[in-house]
């Protein structure tokens, strides 16, 4: 596969996630407000801000300025528009290698985001269109396992939707953790509650599934082992990197063998990690640690994939062809 077509399905793989994501913890955010009324609104939207590891709006931070610069703003590269738009550009430049279906699918959001504008949501309801972001990008998801074939780029586009979903969990469980463990932060000085705790596994997407292995008990050590070392939850960090290792063993295979070792050493780490010893440790660094791995990871990809020399290139043809 040419590296250039490798490169777009990887991000436009990442920026649907992303997108998903954002969409996500806005909703649950917006939603959360009802229940938590009494409090600094603009601690909680400050703290939502730190785990996207997006700056601030200018002037008062608040939800409309908040859910505007995640959502409808075009010089914020990770706002959803935004994030819809590249993944969109990425799969024009490889039209060819996707299906019809997927095309169409990924057209339809684009176009639905960019007539769309914060007033018209805003004075309606934010949380039907924040839903609809998250199942156009579902619906993607399941027609690109539907239609295209699971070769190369499949497994391309996998890489780049877990990778981005293991960094996205880890900063997640950073900024929350981080306020839990000391009771306060530099922005927040409330402890977090019940209800924080519940946000924290809905911004998951995992509320339900929580309650179905530990029932309806909201434990903060259980939550943490949950969305990190659970091997079956589709949003833990564990499951998340499993996805990833695999769909780089594949492509090793299809491709002749690279270097997928980082891989395999932080998943073979969160195998073995227990959930007593991170709390007891640095959770931050812990966190913080699997964030700088993902961001090994992904240049270990351009280096063995996407920005390798032309040696390199020849080398694998001749071997191929041998």
């Amino acid at each position: 596969m040419l590296s250039r077509v490798a490169e777009s399905l990887y991000w436009m793989s990442r920026y649907l996630e992303r997108a998903e994501h954002t969409s996500r913890l806005i909703d649950v955010h917006l939603n959360s407000m009802l229940d938590q009324a009494g409090g600094d609104e603009s601690l909680r939207w400050q703290r939502l801000l730190r785990s996207l590891r997006t700056l601030p709006p200018a002037g008062e931070i608040d939800a409309y300025s908040v859910t505007r610069l995640l959502t409808f703003e075009e010089t914020n590269d990770s706002s959803i528009v935004s994030c819809i738009a590249a993944a969109r550009e990425n799969a024009r430049q490889v039209r060819e290698r996707i299906s019809s279906e997927m095309w169409e699918q990924l057209n339809r959001l684009f176009l639905q985001v960019k007539q769309t504008s914060m007033e018209q949501i805003w004075h309606a309801e934010p949380h039907k269109f924040l839903n609809s972001v998250k199942e156009g990008i579902y619906l993607f998801q399941g027609i690109t396992d539907a239609t295209m074939s699971h070769s190369e780029g499949w497994h391309f586009i996998r890489v780049g939707r877990f990778l981005e979903r293991t960094t996205a969990t880890a900063s997640l469980l950073d900024t929350h953790f981080s306020i839990f463990l000391t009771g306060q932060s530099e922005y927040e000085s409330e402890p977090l509650d019940y209800l924080s705790w519940v946000e924290l596994l809905r911004s998951c997407a995992s509320f339900e599934v929580y309650c179905k292995v530990y029932t309806a008990a909201i434990r903060p050590a259980h939550i943490a082992e949950f969305l990190l070392l659970n091997p079956e939850a589709p949003r833990s960090t564990r499951f998340a990197c499993a996805m990833v290792q695999g769909a780089l063993q594949a492509i090793s295979k299809a491709t002749g063998p690279r270097n997928t070792g980082r891989a395999e050493r932080l998943r073979a780490a969160l195998d073995h990690d227990q959930v007593e010893e991170i709390l007891s440790g640095n959770i931050h660094e812990y966190l913080e640690n699997i964030q700088r791995q993902c961001a090994l990871i992904h240049s270990s990809i351009y280096q063995a994939y996407i920005a390798y020399p032309i040696e390199v290139a020849l080398t694998s043809r001749g071997a191929s062809q041998a």
